[in-house]
């Protein structure tokens, strides 16, 4: 439905986007995630038509809308677009906010058009004649959807819309708003830097680095395979271990572990929720024994830090905080799944 090849922009000779492929299927939810300054922002300004890129092209529903000699007006490329603080027009009401987006219709169209909206969106039709200050932040970002749905796009952009909202209300206004783009069959793309924004909410995550994905795919293989050492410290917490690794099997100070990867020496990798750290006795067999640290409780899950056996630093286990460990306490490390080897 999005298909982006060769994309690139630089301002004053500083690359920002470095010849980029990307395509989004139709009506799935895409999320590019990386770091301030990554050039996620540019690549949604290319889209939506804000900026011209200076090679490659950008094709929206089988029609090319921008390349280096050629570009689209933005109005006519049927995209919506939310910003991060929903860029509501102070001065209007909320109402007059979504009426914006509706052309060549009567005012009682338009008036019904603005309820259904507002329905859409989980808001009561009432909610018409405020103005944006008198809304919560995840209110007004429902307002900046309904807005932007307002022109029936094929393609909606959401650029960090819920990062200025607090960590209950984002969680709750980005489940809302996925819902209702995925109930429209609208195609979307989500730019964040919130990596666990990024792997809840969409069917494909692109991270990207210095204007470059270092890896496109589903949330599920990113996360569990990711390619490079970048991508996986990047989209989560992560224990590095050196280890040798023969016939499908890497030795490390944990014990072995089983992974896809060739023979020789390399670093394994490993989530902190595939580790169980389980106790053992005194009299029991001690290789490849560890002891507790310290213990985090964090509701459901409690952070073990422990000093596994070996030349090593400290690791950290994340696991049920139903009766976890005691600090000193002699533990033995298991793996759940495979491990990820880098050389």
């Amino acid at each position: 439905m999005v298909d982006i090849r060769g994309l690139a922009k630089s301002f004053n000779d500083h690359v920002v986007l470095d010849h980029i492929d990307l395509q989004l299927e139709k009506g799935s939810t895409t999320a590019v995630v990386g770091a301030s300054g990554c050039g996620k922002t540019t690549l949604l300004r290319l889209i939506a038509g804000f900026e011209t890129p200076d090679e490659g092209t950008i094709t929206i529903d089988g029609s090319q809308v921008a390349s280096a000699k050629r570009a689209v007006a933005p109005h006519r490329r049927r995209i919506g677009y939310v910003a991060q603080d929903g860029a509501l027009f102070p001065h209007l009401t909320v109402g007059q906010n979504i009426a914006y987006g509706i052309r060549g219709e009567g005012r009682d169209k338009v008036r019904n058009r603005i309820s259904e909206l507002l329905e859409t969106v989980s808001l009561n039709p009432s909610f018409a004649d405020r103005r944006p200050d008198q809304l919560s932040g995840g209110q007004q970002q429902r307002v900046a959807l309904a807005r932007a749905l307002a022109r029936q796009p094929v393609l909606m952009l959401l650029d960090e819309p819920f990062s200025a909202l607090d960590t209950g209300l984002r969680a709750s206004t980005r489940k809302v708003v996925a819902s209702l783009l995925a109930d429209a069959g609208i195609t979307s793309l989500l730019v964040t830097h919130d990596q666990e924004e990024a792997l809840s909410i969409a069917d494909q995550v692109a991270v990207m680095r210095d204007g470059r994905f270092t890896q496109v795919g589903s949330p599920q293989s990113v996360y569990r395979q990711p390619g490079d050492r970048f991508t996986a410290e990047f989209l989560g917490d992560s224990i590095t271990l050196p280890c040798v690794v023969a016939a499908g099997f890497a030795d490390c100070a944990i014990g072995r572990v089983a992974v896809r990867a060739d023979d020789g020496p390399g670093t394994l990798l490993l989530r902190p929720e595939q580790l169980v750290a389980k106790v053992v006795s005194d009299s029991g067999e001690l290789d490849g024994v560890g002891r507790v640290l310290a213990v985090e409780f964090l509701g459901h899950d409690v952070l073990l830090t422990i000093d596994p056996a070996g030349d090593v630093e400290p690791i950290i286990v994340r696991q049920n905080s139903l009766e976890p460990p005691s600090i000193d306490a002699k533990v033995r490390i298991e793996v759940v799944g495979n491990g990820v080897v880098f050389t």
